[in-house]
């Protein structure tokens, strides 16, 4: 009988990564988590057994147990279009060098990191280098893939992001292989019940400015549509554009859907669910708010649980 090899998570959120590796087989020894509310949905889901919420900076590698596959989504909003692009100067970017503290300390088998795509190009692809030039010299070779939720994880919506993966016997990085693009099977509609009537909370009504806009525009129902910066799209779309965290922040920047009963935002559930999230994935009791950052800040979890089944593959193989 193989032996379940063990994963150590950082940056774990509400343990999107963790599931998609827990789904491949893979068991979950240490974890760490800041944000409150994202450990409290963790725990939830998880259980309390291995999840540390602490800041990451004042862990002490020398407590955290041996493990042989490090996970990382660190935190991503410094790269992201949608922000400042400070990079790693901004502090949240410097969060990553706890990566390599933690690698330094542990040197396990395997790294899997994942973070949005335009790490690769950021600062003229300074950013990547500097992920990359600070862990080669530990003896680890990488590869790394840009993959879109829809096309690697039939799940409908758009989510590029990129992954690498980085393992310190040579050997090994050469025989793993990224996952191939699959068939999207599912559609909106697949994870909306629109004959379903929600909370009122999610329904526009007349006194919300947006509400004629709105009107003129969504008018299918078996696609969805959202609100941008300048005011809401003219189009539709057939496939959920990307879900950020900033749907925390401005519930108008949740994805609007239209159903039986009116035009609404779409519930946490099915933001969850568009991140290819089990049904019985549960919130504690948080706020909608938290909630909706959660949802955006998290990882399409059936992309990861392919990555996380090569990663098997390879590694099983050199064992057995």
């Amino acid at each position: 009988m193989q032996q379940r090899m063990k994963v150590c998570s950082l940056f774990s959120g509400i343990g999107g990564i963790d599931l998609g590796f827990k789904q491949a087989g893979f068991n979950i020894a240490w974890a760490n988590e800041i944000d409150k509310d994202a450990a409290a949905t963790y725990r939830h889901n998880f259980g309390n057994e291995h999840l540390v919420e602490k800041d990451i900076r004042k862990v002490d590698t020398s407590k955290i147990p041996d493990f042989d596959v490090l996970v990382a989504g660190f935190p991503c909003q410094s790269f992201s279009t949608a922000g400042k692009q400070l990079g790693f100067k901004d502090p949240r970017g410097d969060l990553f060098f706890q990566v390599e503290r933690v690698v330094k300390a542990k040197r396990p088998s395997v790294i899997f990191l994942e973070n949005v795509s335009n790490l690769l190009e950021h600062d003229e692809g300074k950013s990547f280098l500097t992920v990359y030039n600070t862990l080669v010299p530990y003896g680890y070779s990488f590869k790394y893939k840009v993959m879109d939720a829809c096309l690697y994880g039939n799940v409908p919506q758009h989510r590029e992001r990129i992954f690498i993966v980085a393992f310190l016997d040579e050997t090994l990085c050469e025989r793993f292989v990224f996952p191939e693009e699959i068939k999207l099977t599912k559609t909106i509609n697949d994870i909306v019940d629109r004959s379903i009537k929600h909370s009122d909370c999610y329904y526009y009504t007349d006194n919300n400015p947006n509400l004629i806009k709105l009107k003129q525009v969504v008018k299918n129902k078996s696609e969805i549509y959202r609100i941008y910066d300048y005011g809401v799209s003219n189009k539709s779309y057939k496939i959920c554009p990307t879900m950020t965290a900033y749907m925390g922040k401005c519930n108008e920047r949740v994805p609007i859907v239209l159903d039986d009963f009116g035009i609404r935002r779409l519930t946490p559930y099915e933001c969850l669910a568009l991140q290819g999230f089990p049904g019985d994935f549960k919130f504690p009791k948080i706020s909608m708010e938290s909630a909706y950052k959660q949802c955006g800040n998290s990882v399409a979890v059936p992309v990861i649980r392919r990555i996380a089944e090569q990663i098997q593959k390879v590694m099983y193989r050199r064992k057995y």
